[in-house]
């Protein structure tokens, strides 16, 4: 079977993108159109399952020489079918680069733009707001949501106030550790929101227990971070092949298996890989076609990465 790399070499002219410089041996045709779509749950609104996070990922100089390869990432994700862009003011600059990067490659019309409020006090939480709005050259986000549960009364009711003057489509609340996920439940018992966004992978199965089903029964958008532990994953089966059965759920990487072993959950609505590479971009965007592994299948993924 191939490796990631021998893939990535096939699927280097994807969609025809324009002057990405991989090294390239044979065109690998993906429709953008049949990029699996989920529903924002209360809405009509289909989102494609494969967002982009910019955490540590996008965090450079504004400078064209560091912008050059993230442009290539955000052209890739953006023709690739891909639209939910999940940034932070406490992720360094990802915000003022991906809204330069937005500018440049006349996209934001095409972009699902979430970013979040790590403030105390409501005062602190709009300033903060307001500078975001500035950093991503937009004057409305799709996505408000408090970060890491910050001071989440206060700053929930000032994001409701922005959604009932049109500046925020939709709010939510985040976090990145299993330790959190009773706290998000707790939250989510009170406090009505559009999307929470938690981890969840392979190796950290927690939220199947109650975060994920309690989202399915009350109609929650959810978002999955740190699909691949910020790479730890990967560890686990360096200079491993990828085994055959793969192909039953038309995988051709051990990356898009862990993405897929995600998105086989019905109450996952994005997944969001960060990365600084359009090669790895177009791998991510892969697993989203094609079949999803079953019970069955599901359980060999986490057997291989055991």
């Amino acid at each position: 079977m191939p490796s990631r790399r021998h893939f990535i070499q096939r699927s280097a002219t994807l969609l025809g993108l324009a002057a990405v410089p991989w090294p390239a041996r044979r065109a690998f045709a993906l429709d953008p159109g049949q990029l699996l779509q989920r529903r924002i749950p209360g809405s009509d609104e289909l989102l494609p399952v494969i967002g982009l996070g910019t955490s540590r990922t996008f965090h450079v100089s504004l400078d064209d020489a560091s912008l050059g390869p993230l442009d290539e990432v955000m052209r890739t994700f953006i023709n690739g079918g891909g639209t939910l862009i999940d940034t932070a003011p406490s992720y360094g600059n990802a915000e003022a680069v991906s809204g330069e990067l937005l500018r440049r490659t006349s996209t934001r019309d095409k972009a699902f733009l979430a970013t979040k409020v790590s403030a105390s006090g409501r005062e602190r939480g709009m300033a903060q707001v307001e500078a975001s709005l500035r950093a991503l050259q937009t004057d409305r986000l799709d996505l408000l949501q408090v970060h890491n549960l910050q001071d989440t009364r206060t700053q929930l009711a000032l994001l409701r106030e922005l959604k009932e003057q049109g500046r925020v489509r939709y709010i939510g609340i985040t976090h990145y550790r299993d330790s959190a996920h009773d706290d998000l439940l707790a939250v989510l018992a009170k406090e009505p929101v559009d999307f929470v966004q938690f981890n969840y992978s392979v190796a950290e199965r927690n939220a199947e227990q109650r975060l994920l089903p309690y989202c399915a029964d009350r109609g929650i958008a959810t978002l999955i971070n740190r699909p691949f532990q910020r790479g730890q994953l990967f560890s686990r089966v360096r200079d491993k092949p990828l085994p055959d059965w793969a192909i039953e759920v038309d995988a051709t990487s051990w990356a898009q298996l862990l993405l897929k072993f995600i998105l086989a959950h019905p109450a996952v609505t994005v997944v969001i890989p960060a990365t600084s590479k359009a090669r790895y971009m177009a791998d991510n965007l892969m697993a989203g076609h094609g079949r999803l592994p079953d019970a069955a299948l599901r359980q060999r993924i986490v057997r291989a990465f055991g």
